[in-house]
């Protein structure tokens, strides 16, 4: 058995299996020292001897951190210089100077901040009282001291009491500290310290220098002014432009602007530069001659006269009467590829419909607009019929859109839920429909993927059965590894041409791993920095040297703080009149702001936006310059769709990967070259998912009776034993729709995880009553709570008034300098047992049934800007219940035992199992990174010092994220290969050669809490135990756990209780709850009964 590690917070792990950070650049930037300073933390040989005045001053230190520390753990205490001046006196027995604090500064630059700030903010950051207008006629200024080289890891303290008491119910408070903490931080300070003077003094002995002058030199330079009398020292290298340019510099000379600016300490990681070569375009011809009037709509609405080799290939094969998918980059004109074809049938047949159907409705504007641009230059074309068919589109326009329009723009909701169920009203376009465009193939994937293919395969039915079988369908895709099989997946076709040379020019680009720094550059255990803040930084150095940037985040929350990030610097870097220029652009939105954002960023009157995935899509927003990636987007596909979005065609673009400190992150910053040569994703879908086939095939019997002889090509072979097991069938033979999905089974199949129950922020700021945005239910209580602050374009609302009945959230716009994170848990248990299979070879069983997922915000802690708790509040509200179907494993009693006897955390060692399982799942299952979750373990109650009121039971859990109560269909297949699960799980855990688990064994990009929580030791014991492989696991080569992240007599996991089934019946080799009306409504029984697998293991429950 290799040697492993125990579980370890996040910054650990990636301390591990990093490479060795390379060392500043000497070479670069202003001011060069006269020698150079090695790290704050490196060993260093003793310097013998010291100068008196070193020694004097490293009492001085002694007492300044010890100070400096202790009015850390206390809320109500900023580290002025006035504050802390007496009691470091008292220490050392002498008065203390700012000349004395400078010089250790000068010493230490990295790890100290000791700078003149802005009092009334620091009131509202120490006090976290409802002081919320920081506005003063006159601004005072403090001298501020404090070290920047990490803080303590803050937990809350619980309460004490029975362990039956709800956590929500308990008293919040604030962070306490361990003396073991306290007295560690200071050694480790006062240890940097004496590295620092040894290696100033041996530097000073070596080039014959006088040490007290010199730091007397240094002093006076980093020497505190405040801010109102800070001198012009005159021009500075790297000094950005005074207003925004028109005509910016290469991308390759602002790198090294930026290279050159203080702030850089080597964050492009080693490897992690690459440049991608310019690439000219190549031409192609039509077989076909086109109109006068679409050559000229061509010319006047583009400015082209020449089409790119794929576009002209792509049309030439719609002339042919061919379907065709076309996988090209970002941005290389395939939009022209549906649009003309189309143009030039109305042309030709003025009764011609045309369907465009995309993901998102941004997109269906986006193209709505570009198309009826084109049709004022084309004679004849001009007043036709070009709408949008969606939810936002008035009822009292719809019947006039389905008879008069030509062209529609809608989404697979709008076809599933309207149009195919009123197909009697929709007959004369659907008899007229010549071209079905679906835009972003590749979002259609996993189970959303198996929802629209059989929605195609309704419209192509319906279609058929109205005499038109002459329907051509086209689509594009960002660059995936099967687009042509995957057209013909979705639409059930065969005749499909790919198109995957793309003849578009591209400028020259650059990428950037761009690695968040240390707090300390020179000091690893500090922990890395804050990286919003860095990417804020490097945000504004390319917008104000006139490069139009976009940002991209992973959540709502991280896009606003980005934003607010971004006008705090600009006003550090006096250029306030630029923060109007940039906004946010994310779900929540209403549709009025969101059209307004893309079309001033089309304009060109923003020059920066800062977005989530809503973007990823091919909206038209105009020319980018650069991208930058805030965080490791889940998934290499992600990465590359973003990158795509910078670029003109004879401009040279950027993008940028900022790398946050989770181990996904910091892992591609370690290998930066597998983002450039992993292979594309396969897309996949699964036309055989139960749930997901037989929903359809109701809907489908409502919009025309079944005929299985002529239905089955559609909906496969399955179709038969649907119709005859779960429909009406009348006297001639056809199957109607089962009553339970009447009146409309459209409603009772969720293509998508949407809501219609929202929550309306409305602004009182100053008596206004303003809807800003509106919000999904379930999102609401982890967003908005009494006393929280609300983050809207990167201003901050304070929550004044949040009412479930009325669903409204009253908020008043405050200047703090402080945010809210909310205090919340999520348990997942199974309800009932529905299924139970043996695991072959083991005792241990794998059960199957209803989940519940509980969620409860019970408080909220006030942050400040370097993630300091400042306050903690509690909040009452009432526990968020949902239900899904999902399948569990308890963890065997022998394996717990292990556990304990290496003192290996259990929930860390539950969680890495988890995720090793849940990692294998699209192996034997089709489905996409988050379809199945699971229970993430959260460091903050996980490593707490303290019993926790709330035990979790010692057991693994996977459920449907999608589908509702009866799940997707996804984790039933799962259940049907768990012993070839575990068996997987365990091999990769033994074969993989990191030490404290990674992204190749039990680590997850999606880990909602970071992975932080994990032992890839621990994994290992579960997952041999579960597998019945207890005595070939060696415990005395498994690694001892970590005292101070798991101390003895604190567990948060009890061993699992089995959930129970009242009755039972052996169906196929898993025992199948048995109905006592015998009527199964139970969607995995039904499965179960109908079609069955081949396996013949004969599970037993006892």
């Amino acid at each position: 058995m290799p040697p492993l590690k125990a579980a370890s917070v996040s910054n650990q792990i990636v301390k591990k299996r990093k490479r060795t950070t390379s060392e500043p650049n000497d070479d670069k930037g202003p001011q060069k020292p006269k020698f150079s300073r090695k790290a704050s933390s490196t060993v260093v040989e003793p310097f013998d001897p010291w100068p008196d005045q070193f020694k004097i001053l490293t009492q001085t230190h002694r007492a300044l951190s010890l100070v400096y520390t202790f009015c850390c753990t206390r809320q109500h205490v900023p580290t002025t210089f006035s504050n802390i001046k007496a009691t470091v006196e008292s220490h050392i027995r002498r008065e203390l100077t700012v000349e004395d604090v400078a010089k250790i500064a000068a010493l230490m630059p990295q790890a100290i901040r000791f700078a003149y700030v802005d009092e009334a903010m620091l009131e509202s950051k120490s006090t976290g009282v409802d002081a919320y207008d920081t506005e003063k006629s006159e601004i005072k200024q403090v001298l501020l001291f404090e070290y920047i080289d990490g803080d303590l890891k803050r937990q809350a303290q619980p309460n004490k009491g029975p362990a039956s008491m709800r956590l929500r119910n308990q008293d919040l408070k604030l962070p306490v500290f361990s003396q073991k903490q306290l007295m560690n931080l200071i050694e480790k300070r006062n240890a940097k310290f004496d590295a620092a003077v040894n290696t100033f003094l041996h530097n000073c002995a070596s080039e014959g220098l006088d040490p007290v002058k010199t730091l007397d030199e240094l002093a006076l330079a980093v020497m505190p002014v405040p801010k109102t009398e800070e001198l012009d020292t005159g021009p500075r290298p790297s000094a950005l432009p005074q207003s925004i340019p028109g005509e910016r510099k290469t991308i390759p000379e602002i790198i090294d602007d930026i290279k050159t600016l203080k702030w850089y300490t080597g964050q492009i990681v080693p490897d992690g530069h690459r440049v991608f070569d310019p690439q000219p375009p190549v031409y192609g011809e039509l077989k076909f001659q086109l109109s006068q009037n679409l050559v000229n709509a061509l010319y006047n609405t583009k400015n082209i006269t020449q089409l790119y080799s794929h576009q002209a290939e792509a049309i030439n094969h719609l002339h042919d009467g061919q379907n065709v998918i076309v996988s090209t980059s970002t941005s290389s004109g395939k939009s022209l590829i549906y649009q003309l074809p189309v143009l030039h049938q109305l042309e030709r047949e003025p009764n011609a419909r045309a369907m465009y159907i995309f993901p998102t409705k941004a997109l269906a504007q986006d193209q709505r607009r570009s198309l009826k641009e084109m049709l004022r230059f084309i004679n004849g074309l001009e007043e036709i019929v070009v709408e949008t068919f969606d939810g936002d589109t008035p009822m009292s326009e719809r019947n006039a859109i389905r008879d008069d329009a030509r062209i529609i723009f809608t989404n697979p909701d709008m076809l599933h839920i309207t149009i195919l169920p009123q197909e009697e009203s929709w007959r004369t376009f659907l008899q007229n429909l010549r071209f079905v465009v679906v835009d972003e193939l590749h979002v259609y994937n996993g189970l959303f993927g198996s929802h629209v293919a059989f929605i195609m395969r309704r419209l192509r039915r319906i279609c058929a059965a109205l005499g038109n079988t002459d329907i051509k369908f086209i689509s594009c895709s960002a660059t995936v590894a099967n687009p042509e099989q995957h057209m013909k997946t979705i639409f059930g076709v065969e005749d499909v041409k790919l198109i995957d040379f793309d003849g578009s020019p591209s400028g020259r680009k650059e990428f950037l791993c761009w690695n968040t720094p240390f707090k300390d550059p020179g000091d690893p255990t500090s922990g890395r920095g804050d990286a919003v803040q860095e990417a804020a930084k490097l945000f504004c150095q390319l917008i104000l040297r006139g490069v139009r940037t976009i940002a991209f985040c992973r959540v709502r929350k991280q896009c606003e703080a980005i934003l607010a990030a971004i006008k705090n610097e600009l006003k550090h870097l006096e250029r306030e009149e630029v923060a109007g220029r940039v906004v946010a652009y994310r779900g929540g939105y209403t549709p009025q702001d969101r059209r307004q954002i893309e079309r001033e960023m089309f304009e060109g009157k923003l020059v920066g936006i800062v977005a989530t995935s809503a973007l990823e899509l091919g909206v038209d927003i105009g020319s980018l310059d650069a991208v930058i990636t805030c965080g490791f987007p889940y998934t290499i596909a992600n990465l590359r769709q973003q990158s795509g979005r910078a670029g003109r065609r004879n401009k040279d673009s950027l993008s940028v990967l900022v790398g946050d400190s989770f181990p996904a992150d910091q892992y591609y910053m370690s290998n930066p070259d597998e983002i450039f040569t992993k292979p594309n994703s396969e897309l996949q879908v699964d036309l055989a998912n139960i749930l997901v086939l037989e929903g359809h095939i109701q809907c489908a019997a409502y919009e025309m009776p079944i005929d299985i002889a002529a239905d089955t090509q559609y909906f496969g072979p399955l179709l038969a034993k649907v119709a005859k097991e779960r429909m009406r069938r009348d006297e001639k033979g056809f199957y109607h729709c089962n009553e339970r999905f009447l009146p409309q089974p459209s409603r009772f199949v969720a293509i998508r995880d949407t809501e219609d129950t929202h929550f309306a922020i409305i602004d009182i700021t100053n008596g206004k009553n303003t809807v800003l945005e509106e919000l999904e239910a379930s999102r609401a209580f982890f967003t908005i709570y009494e006393g929280g602050i609300f983050l809207h374009q990167g201003r901050t609302f304070l929550v004044r008034d949040f009412s479930q009945d009325r669903m409204i959230a009253k908020v008043e716009h405050v200047k703090v300098d402080w945010t809210t994170q909310q205090r919340d848990f999520t348990d997942i248990d199974p309800v009932e047992t529905e299924a139970i299979r043996r695991i072959p070879g083991s005792k241990s069983k794998a059960y199957y049934g209803p989940i519940k997922i509980q969620q409860v915000v019970f408080g909220f802690f006030k942050v400040d800007k370097k993630r300091r708790i400042i306050d903690a509040v509690q909040v009452d509200n009432p526990p968020i219940i949902l239900f899904s179907k999902g399948m569990w494993l308890d963890v065997p009693n022998s394996a717990l035992e292990i556990l304990k006897s290496r003192r290996l955390n259990i929930a860390a060692a539950i969680h890495a199992a988890e995720h090793a399982v849940l990692s294998l799942m699209p192996n034997f299952v089709i489905s996409m990174p988050g379809d199945v979750r699971t229970e993430c373990k959260v460091a903050l109650k996980e490593f707490a010092k303290k019993e926790t009121a709330r035990k979790r039971p010692a057991r693994l859990t996977f459920y449907d994220a999608k589908g509702g109560a009866s799940g997707s269909g996804i984790s039933i297949k799962a259940f049907d290969f768990i012993d070839t699960l575990l068996r997987q799980a365990c091999e990769r855990l033994q074969a993989c050669h990191c030490l404290q688990g990674c992204l190749e064994c039990c680590c997850d990009e999606r880990c909602k809490e970071a992975n932080q929580v994990m032992s890839k030791a621990g994994a290992l014991v579960v997952v041999m135990c579960l597998l019945d492989k207890a005595d070939e696991i060696d415990v005395e080569a498994l690694p001892w756990g970590d005292d101070e992240m798991a101390p003895a007599g604190v567990e948060t996991v009890v061993p699992a209780e089995e959930v129970g089934m009242v009755r039972a019946k052996l169906v196929n080799g898993v025992y199948v709850k048995s109905e006592e009306d015998g009527n199964i409504e139970d969607e995995f029984s039904r499965s179960i009964q109908m079609f069955a697998g081949e396996r013949t293991f004969i599970g037993v429950h006892r």
